[in-house]
Protein backbone atom coordinates (compact mmCIF):
# COMPACT_ATOMS: atom_id res chain seq x y z
CA UNK A 1 0.00 0.00 0.00
CA UNK A 2 1.41 3.38 -1.31
CA UNK A 3 2.08 5.86 1.70
CA UNK A 4 0.79 9.16 1.08
CA UNK A 5 2.04 11.27 3.78
CA UNK A 6 5.74 11.59 4.83
CA UNK A 7 6.46 9.95 7.72
CA UNK A 8 8.92 10.89 10.26
CA UNK A 9 12.09 8.34 11.19
CA UNK A 10 11.87 6.97 14.61
CA UNK A 11 14.73 8.27 17.06
CA UNK A 12 17.12 4.90 17.48
CA UNK A 13 19.28 4.82 20.79
CA UNK A 14 22.96 5.13 20.66
CA UNK A 15 24.23 1.75 20.67
CA UNK A 16 26.60 0.79 23.75
CA UNK A 17 30.03 -0.54 22.57
CA UNK A 18 28.96 -4.21 24.09
CA UNK A 19 25.62 -5.87 24.06
CA UNK A 20 23.06 -4.66 26.22
CA UNK A 21 20.04 -6.24 27.06
CA UNK A 22 18.18 -3.05 27.68
CA UNK A 23 19.16 -1.30 24.36
CA UNK A 24 17.92 -4.36 22.36
CA UNK A 25 14.73 -4.07 24.18
CA UNK A 26 14.48 -0.31 23.46
CA UNK A 27 15.56 -1.45 19.53
CA UNK A 28 13.11 -3.56 19.39
CA UNK A 29 10.36 -1.21 20.60
CA UNK A 30 11.34 1.85 18.72
CA UNK A 31 10.89 -0.40 15.18
CA UNK A 32 8.05 -2.40 16.63
CA UNK A 33 6.33 0.80 17.01
CA UNK A 34 7.47 2.78 13.91
CA UNK A 35 6.08 -0.48 11.94
CA UNK A 36 2.84 -0.12 13.73
CA UNK A 37 2.56 3.09 12.54
CA UNK A 38 3.43 2.15 9.06
CA UNK A 39 0.58 0.02 9.23
CA UNK A 40 -2.33 2.29 10.86
CA UNK A 41 -5.05 3.66 8.52
CA UNK A 42 -4.81 6.98 8.99
CA UNK A 43 -7.65 9.73 8.03
CA UNK A 44 -6.49 11.92 5.31
CA UNK A 45 -8.05 15.33 4.15
CA UNK A 46 -7.28 16.06 0.58
CA UNK A 47 -8.12 19.27 -0.95
CA UNK A 48 -8.27 17.79 -4.54
CA UNK A 49 -7.11 14.17 -5.38
CA UNK A 50 -6.63 13.49 -9.54
CA UNK A 51 -7.52 10.11 -10.72
CA UNK A 52 -6.64 8.37 -14.23
CA UNK A 53 -10.01 6.28 -14.27
CA UNK A 54 -8.00 4.06 -17.07
CA UNK A 55 -5.46 2.99 -14.60
CA UNK A 56 -7.94 1.74 -11.65
CA UNK A 57 -8.47 -1.72 -11.01
CA UNK A 58 -12.19 -2.64 -12.61
CA UNK A 59 -14.82 -4.85 -11.21
CA UNK A 60 -12.94 -7.88 -12.71
CA UNK A 61 -9.88 -7.08 -10.25
CA UNK A 62 -11.73 -7.35 -6.84
CA UNK A 63 -10.82 -11.16 -6.16
CA UNK A 64 -7.15 -9.66 -5.99
CA UNK A 65 -7.70 -6.32 -3.87
CA UNK A 66 -7.39 -5.90 -0.43
CA UNK A 67 -10.48 -4.67 1.68
CA UNK A 68 -10.44 -1.01 1.36
CA UNK A 69 -8.98 -0.77 -2.21
CA UNK A 70 -10.55 1.48 -4.40
CA UNK A 71 -11.78 0.09 -8.11
CA UNK A 72 -14.37 0.98 -10.79
CA UNK A 73 -17.52 -0.42 -11.72
CA UNK A 74 -17.67 -1.09 -15.56
CA UNK A 75 -21.61 -1.73 -15.29
CA UNK A 76 -21.82 1.76 -13.49
CA UNK A 77 -18.88 3.43 -14.17
CA UNK A 78 -19.02 4.44 -10.28
CA UNK A 79 -15.87 4.18 -7.82
CA UNK A 80 -16.58 1.52 -5.32
CA UNK A 81 -14.51 0.41 -2.05
CA UNK A 82 -13.46 -3.22 -1.50
CA UNK A 83 -15.16 -4.19 1.79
Amino acid sequence: MPMLQNRAAPNIPQAPTEYNQSYMDSLSNVIRLFFNTINTVQQLNLASLNLDLKTLPTDADVANLRLGDVYRDTATDVLKIKV
